[in-house]
């Protein structure tokens, strides 16, 4: 096989593979994203209970989505090192057109009229209790359309952030620390992206009744993002750990031009 040939095969499949594991774990987590789970005692300690603005009594009480947005955010800087903002530009909004696809069928299929025998079958639960299968379907897959909304929105405004940052960094730094412009970009654009998805969700677009005082909106933007500040720094050197293999797999010469023409090609932030 010609060896250019071989080399743009390679490319190719290295981004069919980072985009696979980008789509899944990104379309995973906003459908798991409507369970609230205690981190705290997931881990067998005590809720937090920490005090802050207005008052606010809070826990590391998140969405199960967090669990496997860190993998989003990795793969992230990974196509930016390889494949610059293009590349992160083409798989974001890819993945915003079939995460809305997802829950547009999702919706359709909790207005499907159930079948009886499945209601039957499901009429008690393991303790014997009244339970309705179909309300539980619909009230776990029915998230509400603002929710849908200010996170997909949070997501394009962090990952166009995220890309701009690492490439900036990468200028300053070159080749080397890739620990600061990885985990430089992630630490400003998740800091972003928690409070864009809080105001509009349960500020701005919030009914009135339901509208979160600014101070709470700014104590849970601050539990997020200390999670989420936590988490980029542990996973830092999964990301060297994914230098290794892929520039093995590409061939030094190859990784080294890639990763020169993905800075070249993403000076601006649009």
């Amino acid at each position: 096989m010609d060896a250019s040939l071989a080399t743009r095969k390679k490319k190719t499949n290295l981004f069919i593979i980072l985009s696979g594991i980008f789509l899944t774990n990104a379309i995973i987590a906003e459908l798991i994203g409507v369970k609230i789970f205690s981190f705290e005692t997931s881990l067998g300690f005590q809720p937090a209970n920490i005090k802050l603005f207005g008052g606010n009594i809070l826990d590391f009480n998140l969405t199960a989505g967090v669990v496997l947005w860190p993998v989003v955010f990795i793969t992230t800087d990974i196509i930016n090192e390889y494949f610059g903002k293009k590349g992160v530009r083409k798989i974001s909004f890819l993945t915003v057109g079939l995460i809305a696809y997802g829950f547009l069928v999702i919706y359709l299929a909790t207005l499907l009229e159930p079948a009886q025998f499945w209601l039957d079958i499901h009429k008690t639960d393991a303790l014997g209790n009244a339970f309705n299968i179909d309300y539980a379907f619909s009230k776990i897959f029915q998230q509400g359309t603002r929710i849908i909304f200010a996170s997909l929105v949070a997501f394009l405004v962090g990952q166009f952030l995220d890309v701009f940052i690492f490439q900036r960094l990468r200028r300053v730094t070159g080749s080397k620390m890739i620990w600061l412009r990885a985990t430089g970009s992630t630490l400003v654009s998740q800091l972003i992206d928690s409070y864009v998805v809080l105001f509009l969700a349960f500020y701005l677009l919030a009914p009135a009744d339901t509208r979160w005082p600014v101070a709470q909106v700014i104590s849970v933007g601050i539990i997020n993002y200390i999670y989420k500040f936590v988490i980029a720094i542990v996973l830092t050197p999964l990301l060297y750990v994914a230098h290794y293999f892929i520039d093995n797999y590409l061939g030094k010469t190859t990784a080294n031009e890639m990763m020169k023409e993905a800075a070249d090609s993403s000076r601006s932030f649009f």
